[in-house]
């Protein structure tokens, strides 16, 4: 998404000067343009950035920049202040979204500026939640941090996390889909331990999980597996029945396909490709 796509100038000129640090500006066209806190765009984007508030575009997420500033938590603070003032009704709403795109975000991770926006929202009264979304997006820290600031423990954030002990008391009480899901995150963090224990529950290990699951919901815990570059996960799962020719409801890859696509991919290095070519011969000497 591109700023020219802002068709509000005072609007586009508060994110620019969201964007520069510039604390002054902001505060000026804040007191200037007071509708500037409630006002939603409609504008075309990511589906899950439709009719965003300013507050949202701390985040950078989706990336407009692929950075922020060293004082985007004050930045941060005095949109949350004009929003308090002019807009309480969306406060709560702001405040939660806003922290989920936080906790998502990969430019706020990168900047070093995720635990502190995350902790700026929850002190404002946002409520601590979405683990699981934070851990789909490798936000490892930022999901642990959710938990320390009071989010319940689920079966599939613990089996991210490979806390086996959790998920051996969860999975207990948990119903077949949420097992299905905590199957798939497990195997997406190649968690082997926590594999193993799920798939002693009796789930299914080719399900396709019936709940939004974060984790290529379209994909088996196979396929999963592949995307963790473990080996192990990937042996372990075939040898629970899993089957390597079943193909994702997306793409249509087998996980053969993505092990073969991942190690062309550019954002991987040297030892992540020889994992996943790893994989690839496991997978197709098998298929013989």
């Amino acid at each position: 998404m591109d700023q020219p796509e802002i068709s509000d100038p005072v609007f586009l000129e508060a994110v620019a000067a969201m964007d520069a640090g510039n604390v002054p500006v902001l505060e000026q066209l804040l007191a200037q343009h007071p509708y500037l806190a409630c006002k939603q765009l409609d504008m075309p984007a990511e589906k899950y950035f439709r009719q965003p508030y300013l507050l949202y575009f701390i985040a950078d997420n989706p990336v407009r920049t692929g950075t922020r500033p060293v004082n985007i938590t004050d930045i941060a603070a005095v949109i949350i202040h004009t929003v308090q003032q002019h807009a309480p009704d969306t406060l709560q709403k702001q405040l939660n979204y806003t922290l989920s795109l936080v906790a998502t975000s990969s430019t706020c991770r990168a900047c070093g500026v995720q635990l502190t926006l995350m902790d700026l929202l929850l002190d404002a009264g946002a409520i601590a939640s979405g683990a699981l979304d934070a851990l789909a997006h490798s936000n490892v820290t930022a999901a642990k941090h959710l938990l320390e600031r009071g989010e319940a423990l689920t079966l599939p954030v613990a089996a991210c996390l490979g806390l086996t002990g959790s998920v051996e008391r969860l999975a207990a009480v948990a119903d077949e889909r949420v097992r299905e899901v905590a199957l798939a995150a497990a195997a997406f963090y190649g968690q082997t331990d926590v594999i193993s224990l799920l798939l002693k529950t009796g789930v299914d290990v080719n399900a396709f999980p019936h709940a939004k699951c974060h984790f290529h919901e379209h994909a088996t815990a196979l396929h999963q597996a592949v995307c963790s570059g473990s080996l192990d996960a990937v042996k372990m799962l075939i040898h629970a029945g899993a089957r390597p020719d079943l193909r994702d409801q997306l793409y249509q890859g087998t996980p053969l396909g993505w092990a073969e696509y991942l190690q062309s991919e550019e954002q991987y290095d040297a030892a992540a490709k020889q994992q996943f070519a790893r994989i690839a011969g496991y997978l197709r000497t098998i298929a013989k």
